[in-house]
């Protein structure tokens, strides 16, 4: 009875308050009450109001709460008494709101945010009228007030998640924090900023600091939960005012390393990523000064705790076995996980202390991770300096993920701060006022920000940005004087980027570390050009990563994971292109030296020796990647590895070994086990040995013909570099030659292949193993195939067609179509019928497969066997020719890839037909065979497209149609080869290209990408292309336009802008092409005129007479002594100089233009 009678007095005081609120409201003017009423009638009672609300309706106590809230914001902000009105309604609603969960609609909601924030402008308001900063604790304590109600109802009502209401919590937030009085720097005097050591001292309201902590923890969880949801200009707002909040803090200059601000800064941090994770729009203005205020916290709260404390020079940069002073962030002890109230009152994290901890240290510091939250600890477990020590640390980690969603949300912006973020100089020694990611990699004190460095430092070298690495030059900052370029200083960033983490691998012991310093490296080793750096790097990389891999890894747990991943960036710097000649000495010397026969501690050595007597496979597997890269990139030394290449390679393929899955489960994707790769890696390493040994240069293809002989383009020939070619120089090919001078390069090195290896990898169960062992014979040549047995090369040719038309794995299939690919630029092979037949029945089998990685080696191969029959008599393959035309014309229609194959097939093909001719019909199919391969039907090709009644004259128009099908529908390697096929029918004598009616179109195509294409090496293919045909009736129609076409695209290439950088290195191969086929048309024009021609050549005199001159002026500086052949280029390009003007000259005469005549005589006459 008594709690009853409590709760209806309790209740009845509530509404009688609220009651005579309302009544007396009534007689004021305009229903605006005084501040005196409303501490009369509610205030005044706010104890007894807080504790009648529990037993109330929660929708009347909201309801009569939310009326509160109008009437006093009704009232003036300048009458007497607001403020402390103001500060006890904030009381009373947050004390209410603490007691009962009050119910709001989401209107309601969106009405008590604007309340608050017009509650809390009239503090700050009345603060700036005073001139004081918030120095009245009533007000901070009202502040305070609101938003903690604020983040009680959202913490309390899981379902206020709605956009709208998230959005209106935002901006009353970030209006909170932007206001005048919002200073985030310092108070502390400059002099306290010189002090090296000082420690700044702390704005006298912490609640404030603290007030502040909460708003940006609450915007960052409202990110957190919508943020993607957010519309753009939310998004804007809060990006414009966090970088207020971060441009004051960067213009201090210098950090508050206070516990409470040190909790302020984290949450601030911890928004900022949450906005930056959630970005709705462009970034690119707020990158410099986010980061220039980032920058500060690389460093922040370490100061008496890390080296940059002492003066003193910690280590020699010289020398990777000096010892740093490097913080180890290990605990004294990692055990078992303690609950708090049995956890020693002296804590568990060990205070750090520079002179006492090493990187070295035998212990793995996995265990210390300094990410958990402070509820972790209990108030027993750390002390105060822990405790702030952790709050330092999570600032840190905080501003370094904020660098790394820099990074990912505009890598090309951020290029512009690697400088900042990065070091040029003296990594090992850093400065105490530039921390830069790699400093706090190598000194932080706490694991967790020298892991999060270690992540940002990849972020960086990853993605489209790392393109702008390969600008990258070296040059001593001593020689470079007080202006250093762009290329310059990445050259120099990049070479204290591998001197920090090599040097990090040799010393640190934690396996996550570890593996992030590992990763780093693979991103160096592919984004470096090494070219440009010093010299001996590369091989300094090596050696550093043998040395480490030899030392071991002394860790817990596994080392193979580890392992495995020093021995993959062996690989890949193995692989780094060019090949380094500091690392071909070494690895020649250790051949010398009988490392390797020895097997000692040399890395040739150690690769075999880890290879064959792993315990784990991916050890294995890495280290025959590596030795596959030493077989690519170092042919030379393969030459004295041949035995134990031959001896692992037969131990592996040796029945019983090593047990695989079978074949079977894996037929459709050919995706087999570790077990699998590692023996395919084997078989892989033999074949780029065989490359290497026998002199392997890729395949002649026709892509090298060159359709007109000129002397301005034969000086601007690029060397093609084929992938799948050993990269050779002129001394390893040497040197095969000298070791093989009885026999063909790597003559007896394949014969023992067959004899031991072939066998066993060809029948081999898995997937894998066997389309490696075809790739093998895609790296024959020629003169090793010729060498061979005779039943040698017929196992080769049987096991290919065979693979090809019957294997069930596409991946089998593929590889023995590459194969036959290369075989087919064997003459040899045409010679007998059968062998033929079955190589094209093969190959037709695979182009009708349904997947596409089958039918692009397969029309590859077509494409090879045609080439190679264009040098033949075409009477003999004329059947051969015609099926294989029928069938690329259908693969035209096919994906690019495929199509550019059959244009390249077509190409060949159009070259030797005799077109004004016509087929029997019995022409078409091969001769007669009742069954093709092993019990295959023969396929044929009369049915796919031509009758045999048509004429050569319409297989043509077909080709041509498809030509220019391909040039509108492919890509860029597409029309590259559709415009070389062009080239290859312009050959064509028998083609009467004055009475196709398709000439016209096929010259316009070729003039239109001649002016339009991006791609350059497009348009010198079509420039070429243009200067095939030898007379003035094989351009038909189109003389006069090609000439004119030619003439203005040649007179505007130098005035060309927005040139793609790819196309830079083909620009002079370019114009020289344009140059010859200028003159090559010029050269044709007749004598007497050529109609409407003649207007135009007239009108471009003056051009004429200048380009002949600076062609002229090209041929100078250059003597005899440069040698005979530069000498008799030089006589050609004048000859043909000569040639062109004196055409002109008989067409203006002929044409009755003296005057043209004479000037253009001048030139001839100065360059005879």
């Amino acid at each position: 009875m008594a709690v009853e009678s409590t709760a209806g007095s309790l209740s009845r005081s509530w509404r009688t308050a609220f009651l005579t609120l309302r009544d007396e409201t009534l007689n004021y003017p305009g229903g605006v009450p005084s501040t005196v009423l409303l501490h009369d009638a509610v205030l005044v009672h706010s104890q007894s109001l807080i504790a009648a609300a529990a037993y109330l309706p929660r929708a009347e106590v909201t309801s009569d709460l939310m009326y509160l809230l109008n009437l006093a914001l009704m009232i003036s902000p300048s009458s007497e008494d607001v403020v402390h009105a103001y500060a006890v309604i904030c009381h009373l609603v947050h004390d209410v709101a603490l007691c009962i969960p009050l119910e709001f609609s989401s209107s309601a909601w969106i009405k008590l945010l604007d309340s608050f924030g017009k509650l809390v402008k009239v503090f700050l308001r009345n603060a700036e009228k005073k001139s004081v900063v918030l120095e009245n604790d009533v007000m901070i304590e009202a502040i305070t007030n609101c938003v903690d109600t604020t983040r009680h109802l959202m913490s309390f009502d899981h379902l206020r998640c709605s956009v709208s209401e998230n959005v209106h919590l935002v901006k009353f937030l970030f209006h909170l924090v932007a206001s005048p009085h919002a200073e985030y720097g310092s108070h502390c005097s400059v002099d306290q900023r010189c002090a090296a050591d000082s420690v700044v001292r702390m704005p006298r309201h912490s609640s404030l600091w603290k007030v502040h902590t909460t708003v940006f923890s609450m915007i960052g969880d409202a990110f957190s939960r919508v943020g993607s949801s957010f519309p753009t200009d939310i998004w804007q707002f809060s990006a414009e005012a966090l970088r207020i909040v971060m441009d004051s803090l960067a213009s201090k200059r210098i950090l508050i390393e206070d516990p409470v601000v040190s909790k302020f800064y984290a949450s601030v941090l911890t928004c900022l990523h949450q906005v930056l994770v959630n970005r709705k729009g462009p970034i690119v203005d707020h990158v410099p000064s986010f980061v220039a205020a980032l920058k500060l916290f690389l460093n922040y709260g370490v100061g008496k705790f890390s080296p940059w404390s002492s003066d003193k020079r910690c280590w020699d940069q010289n020398s990777f076995s000096a010892s740093p002073i490097i913080m180890d962030s290990t605990r004294e002890k990692s055990g078992l996980y303690r609950p708090p109230h049995l956890r020693r009152k002296n804590g568990t994290l060990k205070q750090l202390d520079s002179h006492s901890s090493r990187v070295t240290s035998g212990h793995d510091s996995s265990g210390a991770d300094f990410s958990s939250s402070d509820s972790d600890y209990s108030d027993n477990d750390v002390t105060s300096t822990e405790l702030a020590i952790l709050h330092r640390c999570k600032a840190r980690v905080a501003a370094i993920t904020c660098i790394r969603d820099l990074c990912e949300a505009d890598p090309k912006a951020f290029t512009a701060q690697w400088m900042m973020l990065l070091p040029t100089v003296d990594v090992l020694h850093p400065r105490k006022n530039d921390a830069t990611l790699m400093s706090c990699l190598l000194l932080d004190p706490h694991m967790t920000a020298r892991l999060a460095s270690a992540s940002a430092i990849a972020i960086m070298l990853d993605g489209p940005a790392s393109l702008a690495l390969q600008a990258a030059e070296y040059r001593d900052s001593a020689k470079c004087g007080s202006f250093l370029a762009f290329s310059s200083s990445l050259g120099q960033m990049l070479m204290q980027l591998h001197t920090g983490v090599l040097y990090l691998i040799q010393k640190e012991t934690h396996t996550g570390l570890l593996t992030a310093l590992f990763k780093i490296l693979m991103l160096l080793l592919s984004s470096t050009p090494y070219s440009r750096m010093p010299e001996e790097l590369l091989a300094e990389v090596l050696s550093s990563l043998h040395k480490r891999i030899n030392v071991g890894f002394q860790v817990k747990g596994d080392q193979s994971g580890l392992q495995a991943l020093a021995l993959s960036c062996q690989a890949a710097a193995l692989s780094a292109s060019p090949p380094s000649f500091h690392i071909s000495q070494m690895l020649q010397t250790e051949i010398s030296c009988d490392l390797v026969l020895g097997l000692g501690p040399g890395i040739l050595a150690t690769l075999f020796q880890l290879a064959e007597r792993a315990t784990r496979h991916t050890i294995s597997y890495e280290a025959l990647q590596a030795l596959r890269a030493v077989g690519h990139n170092y042919p030379n030394i393969m030459v004295g590895c041949w035995k134990q290449v031959s001896a692992m390679v037969h131990g592996f393929l040796r029945p019983g070994l090593m047990e695989v899955a079978s074949s079977r489960t894996n037929v459709g994707n050919g995706v087999g086990s570790l077990a699998e790769k590692v023996l395919a890696a084997a078989v892989k390493v033999l074949d780029e040995c065989l490359r290497a040994l026998s002199g392997f240069r890729g395949t002649d293809d026709g892509f090298g013909d060159t359709f007109v002989d000129t002397p301005f383009t034969s000086d601007c020939v690029r060397d093609k570099k084929i992938s799948s070619a050993p990269a050779h120089t002129p001394e390893s090919l040497t040197l095969t030659k000298e070791n093989s001078k009885q026999c063909p390069a790597g003559s007896m090195e394949w014969h023992e292949t067959m004899a031991k290896h072939i066998p066993l990898a060809i029948s081999h169960t898995s997937i894998m193993v066997r389309a490696a062992s075809f790739n093998c014979f895609a790296g024959i040549t020629l003169s090793v195939f010729s060498s061979l047995k005779q039943e040698n090369q017929e196992f080769i040719l049987s096991s290919c067609i065979s693979a090809a038309a019957r294997d069930e794995a596409p991946l089998v299939r593929s590889a023995a179509c590459r194969a036959i690919g290369v075989i087919a630029f064997f003459p040899a092979i045409f010679v007998e019928a059968q062998t033929l037949h079955k190589l094209i029945n093969a190959v037709d089998i695979c182009s009708r497969h349904s997947l596409i990685s089958v039918r692009v080696p397969a029309s590859w191969a077509m494409a090879n066997m045609c080439y190679t029959l264009r040098h033949m008599d075409f009477q003999n393959y004329y059947h051969v020719l015609i099926s294989f035309s029928e069938r690329a014309l259908l693969l035209t229609k096919d994906g690019d890839k495929v199509k550019s194959n059959a244009v390249r097939a077509l190409g060949n093909i159009s070259r030797m037909i005799p077109f004004s001719s016509k087929y029997k019909p019995d022409c078409c199919k091969l001769p007669s065979m009742k069954h093709g391969v092993e019990g295959h039907h023969t396929a044929t090709y009369a049915s796919n497209g031509f009758s045999p009644a048509l004429s050569y004259v319409q297989l043509l128009d077909g080709i041509v149609q498809a030509f220019l099908s391909c040039i509108s529908t492919g890509s860029v390697k597409v029309q590259w080869n559709v415009c070389h096929a062009l080239s290859n029918l312009f050959l064509n004598e028998t083609i009467r290209m004055e009475h196709m009616d398709w000439a016209p179109s096929v010259y316009s195509i070729l003039l239109v990408l001649l002016r339009d294409s991006s791609n350059f090496k497009i348009r010198i293919q079509a420039a070429q292309a243009l200067a095939v045909p030898s007379t003035v009736l094989a351009y038909g129609r189109s003389f006069s336009d090609v000439v004119q076409g030619v003439e203005l695209i040649l007179e505007n290439l130098g005035s060309e802008q927005n040139l793609m950088p790819s196309n830079f290195k083909y620009k002079v191969a370019l114009e020289k092409q344009l140059t010859s086929t200028m003159l090559h048309l010029i050269g044709l024009c007749p004598s007497n005129g050529y109609g409407p021609l003649d207007e135009f050549l007239v009108k471009k005199v003056s051009f004429f007479e200048e380009w002949f001159k600076r062609l002229m002026l090209s041929l100078e500086g250059g003597s005899s002594d440069n040698g005979n052949e530069v000498e008799s280029n030089r006589k050609q390009k004048k000859g043909l100089i000569s040639s062109g003007i004196r055409s002109l000259v008989l067409m203006y005469e002929g044409k009755d233009q003296p005057a043209c005549a004479r000037r253009l005589e001048k030139v001839l006459n100065c360059l005879s």
